[in-house]
């Protein structure tokens, strides 16, 4: 594979007079602009003053937080993934990796590999190789080392007696693998501490270094330049981190799901009245939620609570790494079956590659329900219609729609991919 509040929120400034009410005697309030109309300012200017805003919204306690900037989007068809970048070594070196959930490990490309011609395409950015040679600070991580020893014992690091090297291998769910040895170097990055930003702060951290790829990893137009594991394993940069004494052992991040992407995501603890919070299961390899229904419309589906019971085989695991969201089969086809019933009316169904479509002639949000996601402690995630549909084509004057959650064939799993969610992760 490569709790909760709802995303894609936008909070709106408007810059007029404004009437504060304070025992019932209204007042007046003038709102004036931080930066004079007309006047040119830096973009690092005003990342800055978003930072320190951003350090009043975050508990940093006796820690500070680590902001990390996201692009990318959920849709295959544009992007299918998301990304952050961070800078490693001495000088230090950009690279654009996948955030996924999913897996504990950060590595990246080896410089020895023939990577050289290849780019995103759909970014048109240039692969970024690590060369342990050129930086200064870089250190190859031994089978002695306390480090590895940690790894091994998460199974995210494993030793030859041949050369005492820290290496691993990865086997991801869509198929992709990757291979290499650790080493340690420093990761830079900007820290908010009690409302003062301090930018470029460092940390000595282990991550992979990797030799070798496989799957979707090759793919010119999938290749990234690595992939930034935020699992609960003591090998996670999350936990690294937390042990150095950088932020807390905790993360937030909120994926946007329209076609600008992005979002937001804080090594750190969020602060904000309008979370609503979900409890983790505990002592599980991933992410596990406790889901307990599926609504359409505001009714219930007939689905047995007990297919999205955690076992060895089944639960709803979150996992930014994976791009859509699959349903356990035998919650698929009553939501499905949902979905059409409500929109009987409005849109022609029909089978596209094994995939249920609609036709319609009106706005997708017209047409189509909402959809909540229920979880244990109340917990719900609302799904506007073009966060669970995919627009495919056009056929005359008639948009085709597909339903974006899949089918997970023969399995009880339900996993929370790229969609329109964001989610306050925090662990001990």
């Amino acid at each position: 594979m490569k709790a909760m509040v709802p995303a894609g929120i936008l909070i709106a400034v408007l810059l007029f007079p404004a009437a504060l009410v304070l025992c019932n005697f209204p007042a007046t309030l003038k709102l004036e602009r931080a930066f004079p109309v007309g006047q040119r300012v830096e973009l690092s200017q005003l990342r800055a003053r978003d930072l320190l805003r951003h350090g009043r919204m975050l508990q940093s306690s006796s820690f500070g937080v680590v902001d990390l900037p996201v692009a990318g989007t959920y849709d295959p068809f544009l992007v299918g993934l998301y990304y952050t970048k961070v800078q490693l070594g001495s000088p230090p070196k950009e690279f654009y990796v996948q955030i996924d959930t999913g897996s504990d490990v950060l590595w990246v490309q080896y410089a020895a590999m023939d990577f050289k011609n290849k780019c995103l395409v759909f970014l048109q950015i240039p692969l970024n190789l690590f060369d342990t040679g050129s930086s200064s600070t870089a250190s190859l991580v031994s089978c002695s080392d306390r480090r590895c020893s940690v790894g091994v014992q998460s199974s995210d690091a494993s030793c030859s007696s041949q050369n005492n090297q820290c290496s691993y291998a990865f086997q991801y769910g869509d198929g992709s693998g990757t291979s290499g040895y650790y080493v340690s170097d420093l990761l830079y990055f900007d820290t908010i501490l009690g409302g003062s930003l301090t930018s470029n702060s460092s940390a000595q951290i282990v991550f992979g270094c990797s030799t070798s790829q496989t799957g979707d990893l090759t793919k010119s137009d999938r290749a990234v330049d690595g992939i930034f594991g935020f699992g609960q394993q003591d090998m996670s940069v999350v936990s690294q981190l937390a042990s150095l004494g950088v932020a807390p052992k905790a993360f937030s991040h909120c994926l946007r799901g329209d076609e600008a992407g992005g979002g937001i995501l804080v090594l750190g603890e969020i602060i904000e009245p309008n979370i609503v919070y979900t409890p983790l299961v505990p002592s599980q390899p991933h992410y596990n939620l406790n889901l307990q229904s599926i609504s359409v419309n505001g009714q219930t589906l007939p689905i047995n609570p007990s297919v999205f019971t955690t076992s060895s085989n089944q639960g709803t695991i979150v996992d930014s790494g994976t791009t859509l969201a699959y349903l356990a089969e035998a919650a698929y086809d009553p939501f499905v079956n949902a979905i059409t019933n409500a929109v009987s009316q409005s849109a022609q169904p029909v089978v596209s590659k094994g995939t249920q479509c609609y036709l319609i002639t009106s706005s997708v949000t017209d047409v189509f329900p909402q959809v909540s996601l229920n979880f244990a402690g109340g917990a719900s995630m609302n799904l506007r219609p073009q966060d669970y549909l995919l627009q495919q084509n056009s056929v005359g004057s008639s948009a085709v729609w597909c339903i974006g959650l899949q089918k997970l064939q023969g399995q009880g799993l339900t996993i929370l991919g790229g969609m329109d969610a964001g989610w306050k992760l925090h662990y001990n």
